[in-house]
Order: C-alpha cells, then sequence, then structure tokens
C-alpha cells in the first residue's frame, strides 16, 4: 500500500506491534503503521488477549471469530502482515504468570526478528496494557545480537488518559510520527473495529481520534500526527 507522497527508504525495517487487543493496534499506532508499509517496512502484529470473553457470560466462539475477522480486516486496509493472536484471557492477564506470557512471546519475536516494536504505556488504566508492556520488556531485554533496536509505546484513547492522577506513570511523549498522509487509512481500519468505537463525546470515538491526531499534529507543528514516549534507542 505504496503512498507516493511518502519517499522510500533504502534501510528496510521490520516492525512489531505488540498490542493487548484487537483495535489497540489502530487506535495506538494504526497512521505509523500505514506509514511504515510506504516506506516498504515489513509490519507484523501481535494481540496478547482474546478481548472479548471479560464482557459477559455470554461471549461466545462467534464473538470472538468476529473481534478477530476485523483484526485481520484492519491489518489488510493498513498494509500491514496477517495478525498473530495468543489468545490470553481478556482483562485476566494478570491471573497468569508472567513467565507463561513473556515466553509466548519471545517466540514471535525470535520469528519475527524486529527492528523496531512498538507497545502500550506501562501506565494505562487497562491491566492487559500493562502486562503487555512488562512482557514487551522481558521479551526485549537487552542480549548479544539481538535484533530489537528500538522500543516506542503509544497511547490508546480511553486507557491512557483514564490511569489514576498521580501515579507516576504519566504518558509523556518524546517521539512523534508525522500522519497527515495516512490518517485517511488509519479512519478506514478503525471502521473495521466500527462496534468497538462509541459515539462522541466519549474519548473512544472516531471524532476525539482526529482530535488527537490533530493535537498530537500541533504539539510539532503539523498536521496530524501521532505520539509516542521513547524507551529504547539503539543506533
Amino acid at each position: 500500500m505504496a503512498n507516493s507522497k511518502l519517499s522510500t527508504r533504502m534501510d528496510k525495517k521490520v516492525v512489531l506491534v505488540v498490542a493487548a487487543h484487537p483495535d489497540d493496534e489502530v487506535l495506538g499506532c494504526g497512521g505509523t503503521i500505514a506509514r511504515h508499509v510506504a516506506e516498504g517496512d515489513a509490519v507484523h502484529v501481535v494481540f496478547m488477549a482474546d478481548g472479548v470473553t471479560s464482557r459477559s457470560a455470554l461471549a461466545n466462539s462467534s464473538e470472538q471469530q468476529a473481534r478477530n475477522a476485523s483484526a485481520y480486516r484492519a491489518c489488510e486496509i493498513l498494509g500491514a502482515n496477517e495478525p498473530v493472536f495468543l489468545g490470553f484471557p481478556d482483562n485476566r492477564m494478570d491471573t497468569l504468570a508472567l513467565l507463561d506470557i513473556v515466553q509466548a512471546l519471545e517466540k514471535e519475536i525470535q520469528t519475527i526478528q524486529p527492528d523496531i516494536v512498538y507497545t502500550h504505556h506501562y501506565g494505562d488504566l487497562n491491566i492487559d496494557h500493562r502486562i503487555t508492556h512488562q512482557a514487551v520488556m522481558a521479551a526485549c531485554r537487552p542480549q548479544g545480537n539481538y535484533s530489537v533496536k528500538t522500543i516506542l509505546c503509544f497511547e490508546v484513547p480511553s486507557s491512557t488518559e483514564w490511569q489514576t492522577p498521580n501515579s507516576g506513570q504519566v504518558f509523556e511523549p518524546n517521539w512523534f510520527v508525522n500522519i497527515s498522509d495516512t490518517l485517511e487509512t488509519k479512519m478506514k481500519a478503525l471502521q473495521a473495529y466500527h462496534e468497538e468505537m462509541r459515539s462522541p463525546p466519549h474519548s473512544r470515538s472516531i471524532e476525539n481520534v482526529v482530535r488527537i491526531s490533530a493535537l498530537r499534529g500541533a504539539n510539532i507543528g503539523i498536521e496530524y500526527a501521532e505520539a509516542f514516549q521513547l524507551l529504547r534507542l539503539i543506533k
């Protein structure tokens, strides 16, 4: 899904997005994913939790299949590879041994060999987001000849900004990606998750996602951007 407005690079990267639930990848870095693809990078997505089973006793396999189908569609729109689903229990990842979660993720990282990893901010309100962050940092711990050179955390509306005030885990972006040319693609990908989106003024609405992108763009003097917190950069 090349975009003629974006210049291609000679040094193609392998990118991995580790998201707790299907839709987090688009909310957090959908425009950045589309930009990576437009520049010729290979983008992989791993979903940690199922995203459905915590909602009610009525959650069933058909709902899970529908959520997964939305994830496939979103990745297709963004130009990413087919996603991987690890299937941990939704909003119950804290009931599992962290080692088991880390080892499952390590297998995917060893297979994909990413240069860049995007994942959740540790301060998010959602417990699965925080466990996913911990698992990424453990699975990407520095080792000899390890592929991961860059780790970036994204913000997710209705989780990152809902954390307890003065918790000491505030999202403070120090890395911005211009998505002025890929915002439309991000919005199309979010439509794949239309059942997960809410009506305004809810923070996880289509309208608010555009507002956040405009705000982050204004932070750095451009039209639209996605903001990240850089945790590691090895040059």
